[in-house]
């Protein structure tokens, strides 16, 4: 009866248009008063969510993202990315997805990559004679690679879903593979129905242009490389790479390249600052909500549940895998990840499967959530700056969605897609 008060007053809540953190906190202490559990404990779990040293790194990334879309480097990995495969058929749809991938390596957010990307892409696209329809997909599906190809929050609070027991930099590792693969697959998705529908090629701008755009681009490509070489060597932790991330893409837009300007910097910090705030505050009130999970053994009775489904661990995985789908189109990803978390993983763990690869599987999944109505806050905002309904390209993704399909399967049933770097960059 507890289980069920806390879902369907958490449903409620949503309905009414509650933000996620107040309904999952509301439900949550309305779950204890009914256990009888005293009120301070809803908000003592709730603090002790936050109050974690790791979950520093989750404000810097998420500072030196906003500094990188407000500072001009999108446009410099745009560039670089054209002048390299524009010369495809459709090439700029393949373009979309480099860049995407390249943004997405120093921004760690797939909205950001949406929005930083999509605001130049899609009216270039569209003014190319490329559909709007395709654009948007394009993008909003190549976005996703930023879930995926580090740094990314994301798998910050995946960690901490998972007891801490998990190493973000092993996380991070973890994701490069995953993320590039989607990337190809979205590749051969956008050059396909290029040529289908006989979308034009770009002039190739020589090999001097190429030059001049690399050198632009690599003073921000660095900091992703800045990050995860000092984590990978050992010379600073996350949460200092995160610190020193912040630093750097503070010098890189407002110096070297000087397109910081002081009210977009101002812009920056007001964004990071309120991004913050709604993420901490749904780590709190998720970290109540897992506690009335532990209390009420969900996760030994999902484990049971799913071994009673099947004894075939492929039909298991491919059931957790629906499941997740259907929960990602209803609720943003980061309180799933806090509520998915502490369910599924002792599932997959009794099938044998490496917390790594299942923290993969997750962010594929709750990332499509992304792309999704109702939620989908990604292809909201490339529906935007297309100025093209939602209706008009949920009804050409099909190819988009296959191809991240295909993607997700072979994380979920090829275990090195996500285990072979981490293992030969940390060993076990």
């Amino acid at each position: 009866m507890s289980l069920l008060i806390l879902f369907v007053s958490m449903t409620v809540f949503c309905l009414f248009g509650m933000p996620v953190a107040y309904a999952m906190g509301l439900s949550a202490l309305v779950t204890m008063l009914y256990d009888g559990v005293p009120a301070m404990v809803n908000f003592q779990r709730m603090v002790a969510g936050m109050n974690i040293y790791a979950l520093l790194a989750i404000p810097f990334f998420i500072y030196a993202g906003e500094l990188m879309l407000h500072g001009g480097i999108a446009e410099r990995v745009v560039r670089l990315a054209s002048a390299l495969i524009g010369r495809v058929r459709g090439g700029l749809g393949i373009v979309n997805v480099m860049a995407c991938m390249l943004f997405g390596g120093i921004s760690g957010s797939a909205v950001a990559d949406a929005s930083a990307i999509g605001s130049i892409m899609i009216p270039m696209m569209k003014r190319r004679g490329y559909d709007a329809d395709y654009a948007v997909n394009v993008t909003s599906s190549a976005a996703l690679t930023g879930i995926l190809i580090p740094p990314s929050h994301n798998m910050i609070i995946y960690s901490l879903a998972a007891g801490g027991g998990v190493s973000v930099a092993s996380l991070f590792m973890a994701g490069v593979v995953p993320g590039i693969l989607m990337g190809l697959c979205l590749m051969v998705a956008a050059y396909w129905v290029a040529v289908r529908r006989g979308y034009p090629r770009e002039a190739f701008p020589g090999w001097r242009a190429l030059l001049v755009a690399a050198i632009a681009a690599v003073p921000g490509l660095l900091l992703g490389l800045i990050i995860l070489g000092g984590v990978l060597s050992g010379v600073f932790t996350v949460t200092e790479s995160a610190g020193i991330g912040v630093i750097y893409a503070a010098v890189v837009t407002g110096l070297v390249y000087r397109s910081l300007s002081w009210a977009d910097f101002k812009t920056a910090t007001y964004n990071a600052v309120r991004t913050t705030a709604m993420v901490m505050l749904v780590i709190g009130t998720g970290n109540a909500v897992g506690w009335i999970l532990a209390f009420h053994q969900v996760p030994a009775l999902t484990v049971q549940l799913m071994q009673g489904l099947s004894d075939n661990p492929y039909v298991i995985l491919f059931a957790i895998n629906v499941v997740l789908l259907l929960l990602g189109t209803a609720m943003d990803m980061a309180p799933l990840i806090l509520i998915c978390t502490p369910i599924f993983l002792p599932v997959v763990k009794a099938l044998g499967m490496d917390p790594l690869q299942f923290g993969v599987i997750l962010m594929i999944n709750l990332g499509l959530g992304l792309l999704t109505p109702p939620v989908g806050p990604v292809l909201f905002v490339c529906c935007a700056i297309g100025r093209v309904t939602i209706e008009a390209t949920v009804r050409t993704v099909g190819p988009f969605y296959l191809a991240m399909f295909v993607a997700l399967m072979l994380v979920t049933y090829v275990p090195e897609f996500s285990l072979w770097l981490p293992r030969l960059l940390f060993g076990g």
